[in-house]
């Protein structure tokens, strides 16, 4: 039952997670309008498989914090400040994401090889070790999600895996199926912000709860 529930944890938080429009998914819509599927199958899985290694050593490193009671406080202090910046990002940053993102698209040596591209492209995102050790510590304090054995770390990895595989390929798909490529416009981007605010606003509320029970 653990193993499920941490796939299924590991699914939702990182299709939310890759849903909002940033560079990666902006490089897979150029590889689908220029290319085709199979060119973005591959670069999704070079995507994955640097973030796969992300989650498991950022897991691994919560784990170890989570397990020392007075590091909780401080933990979920950081977690809400971590979800306030992340809902800032994406309210204010949504438009500018597209224009900074913009030369990349032009550069035609990055659709020659998908899956070294999807590699690089994601090891240069420094953004995904913050979020996921954010998103570890506040899974594993909250015991949502559960490691203490190695089918269920695998089941998490899993889940996390698809989950950002497919929140990836399913926002390409719909870019380029609904959306004008030279003006594209996501709806669900302008609002992924006021998840992260209710998760913020949910981990404060969590937390004074916890401090009156104490007090």
């Amino acid at each position: 039952m653990n193993c499920l529930k941490n796939t299924m944890v590991g699914l939702v938080v990182s299709f939310v997670g890759s849903v909002p429009l940033g560079y990666l998914n902006v490089i897979g819509l150029e590889f689908y309008s220029e290319k085709n599927i199979s060119s973005v199958l591959y670069y999704l899985l070079g995507v994955v498989a640097v973030e796969g290694v992300v989650i498991y050593l950022t897991l691994k490193l919560a784990k170890k914090l989570s397990l020392n009671s007075k590091w909780k406080q401080r933990i979920s202090i950081f977690t809400i400040v971590f979800l306030l910046f992340l809902a800032f990002s994406f309210y204010s940053n949504n438009e500018s994401e597209i224009t900074s993102t913009s030369s990349i698209l032009n550069k035609d040596g990055l659709l020659l090889y998908p899956l070294l591209t999807g590699l690089l492209l994601s090891l240069l995102n420094f953004a995904q070790i913050p979020f996921w050790f954010s998103w570890n510590l506040y899974l594993l304090n909250e015991s949502y999600i559960s490691i203490s054995s190695k089918p269920q770390t695998t089941f998490y990895l899993v889940g996390a895996i698809i989950g950002t595989f497919s929140g990836m390929l399913t926002l390409v798909i719909s870019l380029s199926k609904a959306i004008n490529y030279s003006n594209y416009h996501f709806p669900l981007t302008q609002y992924i912000w006021i998840i992260f605010l209710v998760l913020a606003l949910f981990q404060l509320a969590s937390m004074i709860m916890v401090k009156k029970k104490v007090s």
